[in-house]
């Protein structure tokens, strides 16, 4: 599959780009800075230097994907909208091109709904709420621009990131996962790519945890 990844520099990115090249898959990573960029040199990885956040300088780079990743997220001291933003581009980006298949991460931090038991009903996630009011905004933002764009879009919703090793994993479809507050980015990567070759998964968002 030829894969178009935004945000492969990131934590969770860097994971994306590594579990594609070893699953076979030819990647695309739009980036801002390649000096950032795990294996550049591999044979299939095609580095292109671009703001996401520019639908025509990225237009180009998604002629010929089979799919679009965004792992894009919030940069420290930087716009409270990167994701937003960034997601409309490459929406804008992928409608001009006729790409049609879109997985956008971004959080279940800002969702309450009935996978969340009490505690995080009532206690956890109206603190999160205040306490990273930008962030979840950007999120919620993101998440209406990619349910609104009539594309064949998957959003993943991983709780609270860790850089802890591989293991069993749970997730939920269009719920958030019970008591599921943690979740390493390289089964983040993992659940991703699962879900980009799951035709069921279109429309829908994953939420997943330990």
């Amino acid at each position: 599959m030829n894969l178009a990844i935004f945000g492969a520099t990131g934590g969770t990115g860097q994971h994306l780009l590594d579990q594609a090249l070893t699953a076979g898959h030819h990647v695309t990573a739009i980036v801002r800075d390649p000096a950032r960029l795990r294996r550049a040199d591999h044979p299939r990885i095609d580095v292109v230097i671009a703001d996401a956040m520019d639908a025509d300088a990225i237009g180009a780079s998604l002629t010929g994907q089979d799919a679009v990743v965004s792992a894009l997220g919030p940069r420290p001291g930087g716009s409270g909208s990167v994701c937003a933003d960034g997601a409309r581009a490459i929406i804008t980006a992928m409608r001009t091109t006729g790409i049609r298949r879109l997985l956008v991460v971004t959080a279940g931090g800002h969702i309450v709904d009935e996978g969340d038991d009490l505690l995080n009903r009532v206690l956890v996630k109206p603190v999160l709420r205040r306490l990273l009011r930008n962030t979840f905004a950007d999120f919620a933002r993101t998440d209406e621009a990619v349910r609104a764009s009539g594309l064949d879009w998957t959003i993943m919703r991983p709780p609270r990131l860790t850089n802890g090793t591989r293991r069993p994993y749970r997730t939920a479809i269009d719920r958030n996962v019970r008591r599921g507050i943690t979740i390493a980015r390289a089964d983040l990567a993992h659940a991703t790519l699962a879900a980009l070759a799951d035709p069921a998964a279109i429309g829908h968002s994953i939420a997943l945890g330990y």
